[in-house]
């Protein structure tokens, strides 16, 4: 497998991060399927995307010919059968045995030469690969939300990525415009295993009544910050971030300072999940 190698790219997942990651992939140039196990999110995607690209038209960023261009790219299909890649990327719940799953199912329908990457923010890499035939083509390429818009691409070696692959990753990267930083295979790896601590501790102020979420959100800000925790955890998905906290919490043995908010659980709970649902910790 060489970059060169790259012509059909395969996005599971049609949420926030799968669109946002099928939109860059079609955005370069390269022919995207984008699957989702629900039909009716992938009509809601292919409208998400139109519209992410006609605002960026508005915006003077790119020409309403680059937006024909990226959408001409794109193409939702509901037959999994038709996802013969070259590169899959998945973008799915985040727990261990949907992953495992999946991967075992696209193993069987591709050739050995095709790379499946998982866009996890948590989950071991190693792990995800270990029910595999063909572990060696199983890598991590987790991007950051929104996609088409933030530079920063974590790629994480598994136990027993190749170095090929790790390495047509990289070169991969640098073509969809984003720019690669190479994480071992450690729970969370860079960015989340850090970050957490800016959702957790924001969590613990405000159930030890120090602050407000309002107030927790503009003193962040005033710092440098372009986002609240709060704002943050909304956009996101108050249960993806919960997911990933927990992810975390477990694998590093419920080591205290990873602790999941009850608050948290209680909005995921009552299903104020954020943007997505039209009330999180604000209201939309």
């Amino acid at each position: 497998m060489t970059i060169e190698s790259i012509k059909k790219i395969a996005v599971i997942g049609a949420g926030t991060m799968g669109q946002g990651i099928a939109q860059v992939c079609a955005s370069a140039g390269y022919q995207v399927l984008l699957y989702d196990v629900q039909p009716e999110l992938m009509k809601k995607a292919e409208s998400a995307i139109e519209k992410s690209l006609q605002t960026s038209v508005e915006k003077g960023k790119i020409t309403p010919a680059q937006k024909n261009s990226t959408l001409g790219c794109l193409n939702a299909v509901t037959n999994f059968q038709e996802l013969h890649v070259d590169l899959v990327i998945e973008a799915v719940v985040e727990k261990l045995e949907i992953k495992q799953k999946l991967f075992r199912e696209l193993e069987e329908i591709n050739s050995t030469d095709c790379i499946l990457a998982s866009n996890t923010s948590s989950i071991p890499i190693t792990q995800i690969a270990s029910v595999l035939k063909h572990q060696h083509r199983v890598v991590g390429l987790h991007f950051f939300n929104p996609a088409p818009a933030i530079k920063l691409v974590e790629i994480i070696q598994g136990a027993s990525t190749s170095q090929t692959t790790t390495d047509v990753l990289k070169a991969f990267v640098q073509k969809i415009s984003k720019t690669a930083v190479l994480a071992n295979d450690s729970p969370g790896f860079i960015v989340n295993r850090v970050a957490r601590h800016f959702y957790v501790e924001s969590l613990k102020v405000l159930e030890d009544g120090t602050a407000d979420v309002e107030k927790i959100d503009k003193l962040l800000k005033a710092t440098g910050f372009k986002m609240g925790p709060f704002e943050l955890m909304d956009l996101i998905g108050i249960d993806i971030n919960l997911s990933v906290t927990s992810s975390l919490y477990n694998a590093f043995h419920q080591d205290p300072k990873f602790r999941p908010s009850r608050i948290q659980q209680q909005k995921v709970d009552a299903g104020l999940l954020g943007r997505k649902s039209g009330k999180g910790f604000y209201s939309y």
